[in-house]
């Protein structure tokens, strides 16, 4: 018994670096792309999004940012009473495009 619980620790040890690094990557690479179109004056600058955004939503926790450079887009994920919402804004205009609910 103890020999497969040291197996299986061993094993998350292992493959819980190679599962993570993917996501991490993309991370990476998200904000890579949004700070070249930010330098290259394609996109508005994330703080000048969140300033705009961030006092719609009332009485909402911001999460955090995810930036979709096909379509030059962030979205802005909050909770509020148990529920997740996103707001999709235009990195270059900073408009909203939608809200869920």
């Amino acid at each position: 018994m103890t020999r497969i619980l040291a197996s299986f620790l061993v094993l998350g040890l292992v493959a819980g670096p190679l599962v993570s690094a993917p996501a991490a990557a993309q991370r990476r690479s998200e904000q890579g792309e949004a700070r070249r179109e930010m330098n290259a004056g394609n996109i508005l600058q994330l703080r000048d999004i969140e300033a705009r955004i961030l006092p719609t939503m009332r009485g909402a926790e911001y999460l955090g940012p995810a930036y979709d450079s096909t379509a030059l887009a962030y979205r802005l994920k909050f909770i509020k009473d148990g529920r997740v919402m996103y707001v999709d804004v235009d990195a270059r205009t900073g408009k909203v495009l939608r809200r869920s609910r």
